[in-house]
């Protein structure tokens, strides 16, 4: 996934790169878990040398000519960076009922923390995002600060994974904190982009063939991720679902597709957009998808900073769930289900299903699966079910770790920062 600066040793720490995807790491043991948590630390320091060196070096607070509503989408990096620090600490060396894995009573009291007031500034379900750029600031001074914070708190983990168990239970709050690492590894990608700050570790997207779509009979799919091994919450319990027969595109909608939409005056017809996809639209101003500055004769987007005459065989990305929703209603077909998505991306794999160069928006909101139960950590997903949209596949900047046919992505419907895109199914 990276490149330009892989060779470097970010303060010591030994360069790991095991390239494991969630369906290995989920059940990894020991050792390989040892090597992916430092790995995603070293990507995690990267990010942040990166975000140091660019103009102004944006780390205790975000820039302030960002408008409002890109604003509310931030955290200020030296936040996120102390962030990850004190989730994992938090999760392992302070929780005393760390080897309960699931089991463990989230209530419980913990140690204390080695970053004197760190709950009060790390918190995210007691720190509203308009407070953490003053939050972070009252415990961590700077870059220096953080850096230490973060290798004292991997050192401590490494040190306690040597001399657990080697079961689900006694690594699970290792393989959260994994796993929540590397989702952080895609959102400073997605800070990147959004700042228009130039980067050295998100591989290009590249341009495939089209394939026509496929067809898949009717089946009873089971979706969700069980045991053995790590699942998030929002994953569990696996149930089987009946699906009628779908015909799905193979890859997702290209930016000369999308084009057509456009030409078409898509921007100007409400009949294309839901009530509140329209409302949407006419409060962002939008013309086209985020970053691209021309679409009518030939695509240019920004991408990282620079303007960039992009291929118009490639995925339409940084469009919004609402975008996709009205790209299909004038289109004539419909947004995938997400089972209908993790099934075809299992049984077309051999047929050209391709994906994981964005992230695919799918007509399913996030709920929790029948027999839910919630994890330890809450602030997963309990407070997304019933508004936000699933998305599902991988992007251009998502890390090895977290690459599953799966993995259960969610945002608002408005969002279009991250590398998000769309793919169709007949009506």
């Amino acid at each position: 996934m990276a490149d330009g600066q892989d060779d470097a040793r970010p303060l010591g720490l030994e360069l790991a790169r095991p390239g494991l995807d969630f369906a290995q790491l989920r059940s990894a043991g020991k050792d390989a878990l040892s090597l992916a948590l430092i790995d995603a630390r070293n990507h995690t320091l990267r990010w942040a040398a990166l975000l140091e060196a660019a103009p102004g070096g944006p780390l205790a607070l975000l820039p302030a000519d960002l408008p409002p509503s890109v604003q509310a989408e931030l955290d200020p990096p030296l936040w996120t960076l102390g962030r990850l620090a004190w989730f994992q600490e938090y999760w392992i060396a302070r929780n005393v009922q760390r080897s309960r894995g699931e089991n463990a009573d989230a209530s419980r009291p913990r140690l204390a923390s080695i970053l004197p007031q760190a709950d009060s500034a790390f918190d995210a379900e007691a720190v509203p995002r308009e407070g953490r750029a003053i939050a972070v600031q009252a415990v961590l001074t700077d870059l220096q600060a953080a850096r230490a914070y973060l290798v004292e708190t991997l050192e401590t983990t490494l040190e306690l994974l040597e001399t657990a168990d080697d079961d689900d239970d006694a690594l699970y709050f290792q393989r959260l904190a994994l796993f929540h690492e590397e989702m952080h590894g895609e959102a400073w990608a997605e800070l990147a982009q959004t700042l228009g700050l130039d980067n050295t570790l998100v591989r290009r997207l590249v341009t495939h063939a089209p394939r026509p779509p496929l067809l898949f009979p009717a089946t009873r799919w089971l979706l969700g991720a069980g045991a053995p091994g790590f699942a998030f919450d929002n994953q569990q319990p696996p149930h089987p679902v009946a699906m009628p027969e779908f015909e799905i595109d193979a890859q997702p909608v290209t930016w000369a597709q999308y084009g057509e939409f456009v030409e078409d005056g898509g921007y100007d017809e409400a009949a294309h957009w839901s009530e509140a996809g329209w409302a949407w639209l006419a409060r962002e101003g939008r013309r086209t998808p985020r970053h691209v500055e021309q679409l009518r004769h030939g695509v240019l987007q920004r991408r990282f900073g620079q303007l960039a005459r992009v291929p118009q065989s490639q995925p339409a990305v940084h469009v919004s769930w609402y975008e996709a929703d009205a790209w299909c209603r004038w289109a004539g077909r419909r947004l995938p289900s997400e089972v209908e998505w993790e099934a075809a991306a299992h049984q077309g794999a051999a047929r050209g299903f391709r994906w994981g160069d964005i992230w695919e928006w799918t007509a399913t909101t996030l709920r929790p699966y029948p027999g839910f139960v919630a994890g330890p950590w809450r602030g997963l997903s309990e407070g997304a079910f019933g508004s936000h949209k699933v998305l599902r596949g991988a992007s251009v900047a998502t890390r090895p770790a977290l690459r599953s046919a799966r993995f259960r992505r969610f945002a608002l419907p408005e969002r279009d920062d991250g590398f998000f895109g769309l793919r169709s199914c007949a009506l």
